[in-house]
């Protein structure tokens, strides 16, 4: 089934070893499509050398060092980790540090999906699709809360936003449009079930977004501001509750009762020899239980550490750079944040497996829409900070459109390179929208709405 996997490879106990292994046949068959994606940048480790090494103990850190820093291949990126930590010691200037910890976060991204996939090993499928679920936009995660800890709520909505658009148009249109291209003379085809579940989803998270937005507009003058801004930060808190209730069932109908329509297939596999050797170097644990805890929870902390950096330079780095803050946090974020799962999407599309595209994409989109954006809200809501699901029109209308126009693109359940190329223009028309867009709009009472000017980032929507 798998490769021999050297004893000390795994560092606990032989024990820990046979569970990694009698459970990797049913984890196969239970990997998600962000766990397949994220694995296409990946590379072999040669352990040879290592192995020659006498101390055990020094083995066993060795080895772990080479599966878990060298064994990606966006290993020379985790040199932007002590250049963001030494620059801001050194005070090198806001802008480099924004760079360097941006830069230093793609790679971390792609090792805490690997880190919690060698974990499944020994959780089981179950736990460790709630995992993955959990860890598998942790970077947006932990940006948000850090910028609402420091009450920046434009930022959070910004990078959130942004996040769902990339998803939508960026990297699946990116994935159709590259799979359509190599594969030209093929038709591309995908199961339209789990498409359909996410959609769904996504209208629910939509509605959500809207109504605080009609709010503003049903009273006809009737209401004073506050009241009209009251009403629609209690109607985002008990939406977000709903959208979490939602995403709980999603996890259900996605792990437990329909767990088939969400599985990484493998039945077209067989035709792709290097992509099997992949598979093969996962199917066992490369490293144990307790190491690869130890080794997410420092990668968490890192990530963490860079995107206190990122909220705290983005707005010196707006005004060096001349770009608005609304731009750098719906665009260059989520880009250069999820470079590598947005890299592995387009890989397995080029080799026409675009199921597995569609679930990063879709996947991901959706876990935005209906845990980190909530969540966002109700951790909001304990530090006493008035952030409501009122995105502004510009904002809530893209979304909008973004949702509709990727429906309508994955209604027949096949693809072709115009329908990637259609999305992706899309998203390069919304960008340069957002590139333009500078002028602040009425701020009533403190819960402001539209977009405010480069140098006014902390209250872009709304004060506390």
């Amino acid at each position: 089934m798998g490769s021999i996997v050297e004893p000390w490879a795994i560092t606990e106990s032989e024990n820990a070893n046979a569970t990694a292994k009698g459970s990797s046949r049913e984890l196969r068959h239970g990997r998600t499509a962000h766990n397949m994606s994220s694995s296409s940048l990946r590379k072999k480790s040669d352990l040879r050398l290592i192995q020659k090494v006498p101390c055990k103990t020094l083995k066993n850190i060795l080895s772990n060092l080479q599966e878990v820093i060298l064994g990606t291949k966006l290993t020379v990126l985790f040199l932007a980790i002590p250049l963001a930590i030494i620059a801001n010691s050194y005070h090198w200037g806001h802008p480099l540090i924004f760079g360097l910890s941006l830069t230093g976060l793609t790679p971390l991204a792609e090792r805490v999906s690997f880190l919690t996939e060698q974990l499944a090993f020994f959780t089981g499928p179950t736990v460790g699709g709630l995992l993955n679920a959990t860890c598998g936009n942790a970077t947006e995660l932990i940006i948000a809360i850090l910028a609402l800890a420091n009450n920046k709520v434009a930022v959070v909505k910004y990078s959130l936003l942004g996040s769902i658009l990339s998803n939508l148009l960026l990297v699946l249109g990116s994935s159709l449009f590259c799979g359509g291209i190599a594969n030209i003379r093929r038709e591309q085809r995908f199961d339209r079930k789990q498409a359909d579940v996410n959609f769904f989803l996504l209208l629910m998270g939509l509605l959500c977004h809207l109504l605080p937005l009609f709010l503003k507009y049903a009273t006809n003058g009737e209401a004073s501001t506050s009241m009209i801004n009251k009403m629609s930060l209690t109607l985002s808190r008990a939406s977000s509750i709903v959208m979490l209730i939602a995403y709980i069932a999603y996890l259900v109908f996605q792990l437990w009762t329909h767990r088939q329509l969400f599985e990484a297939t493998e039945e077209e596999e067989d035709d792709d020899d290097a992509y099997n050797d992949d598979v093969t170097v996962e199917e066992t644990a490369v490293i144990g239980f307790w190491s690869g805890f130890a080794w997410l929870v420092g990668m968490t902390l890192f990530i963490a550490l860079l995107s206190d950096y990122v909220v705290s330079t983005i707005e010196d780095a707006s005004e060096s750079w001349g770009l608005s803050v609304s731009f750098i946090s719906i665009i260059l974020l989520p880009i250069v944040g999820n470079a590598a799962e947005h890299a592995g999407a387009i890989i397995f599309a080029f080799k026409n497996k675009l199921d597995i595209s569609l679930g990063v994409a879709l996947g991901s989109a959706t876990q935005i829409s209906l845990f980190v954006v909530p969540l966002s809200v109700i951790v909001a809501w304990i530090l006493g900070i008035k952030m409501d699901l009122n995105f502004n029109i510009l904002e809530t209308g893209s979304l909008a459109l973004a949702i509709i126009i990727t429906a309508f693109t994955l209604q027949d359940g096949t693809s072709h390179y115009m329908k990637g190329l259609v999305l992706l223009l899309c998203y390069v028309i919304i960008a340069a929208c957002f590139f333009v867009n500078q002028i602040p709009q009425e701020k009533p009472n403190g819960m402001g709405v539209g977009l405010q000017p480069k140098n006014n980032a902390e209250g872009g929507f709304f004060s506390a």
